[in-house]
């Protein structure tokens, strides 16, 4: 039974890891990278559409991003879409394809990134322990039926906290090699 909510909680951070890197994979760092606008939204037809799925998105340079989207038309509601967003990016429209060029970030602005970075990686760490006292929430509910004994609870608990433990280096780690990242220049 302890097992059955080990591995249920492992699934549940590894999640949260998954969401952690996919974020930080679209804050900027002075390099082009197509991650940087695929999860920007677009109006396709009337509805919201993840750019990724309207166009492709290349990196030819290390500073330069190229959207060629598959249907002209797009060109204008991608453009809008980049000026909306908070890249900070100025898109060029040439009629067939998007040119973004990515400046280099100044001290101020990569100061800036690393606050959000370091916002994100504390929010995963919140989510992990947030799954961890669900966990141990459960294993509780299995003591107070009898399914486990006391002693079973707390080697549950323990792994549970080792689990914790190691996810939480895990987020750190994954959050220092963004920082490291946005502070080359």
């Amino acid at each position: 039974m302890i097992k059955e909510v080990l591995a249920e909680t492992r699934i549940k951070m590894d999640i949260t890891i998954e969401v952690l890197e996919d974020e930080l994979r679209s804050i900027r760092t002075g390099r082009a990278s197509p991650a940087l606008v695929e999860r920007l939204t677009v109006e396709y037809y009337g509805v919201q559409t993840p750019l990724n799925q309207v166009a492709t998105i290349s990196a030819p340079e290390p500073r330069l991003l190229t959207i060629r989207p598959w249907e002209t038309q797009m060109l204008s509601p991608i453009e809008k879409a980049i000026l909306k967003s908070d890249l900070g990016l100025t898109p060029q429209n040439d009629g067939k394809i998007i040119r973004l060029a990515i400046p280099r970030l100044t001290e101020e602005r990569r100061e800036e990134l690393v606050k959000v970075v370091r916002s994100r990686v504390e929010e995963a760490r919140v989510a992990v322990r947030n799954t961890r006292r669900d966990a141990i929430n459960d294993l509780k509910e299995l003591q107070d039926e009898k399914i486990i004994t006391e002693d079973e609870f707390f080697k549950g608990k323990d792994q549970m906290q080792e689990l914790t433990d190691d996810y939480v280096k895990e987020i750190d780690e994954i959050g220092a090699h963004k920082e490291q990242e946005i502070r080359e220049v």
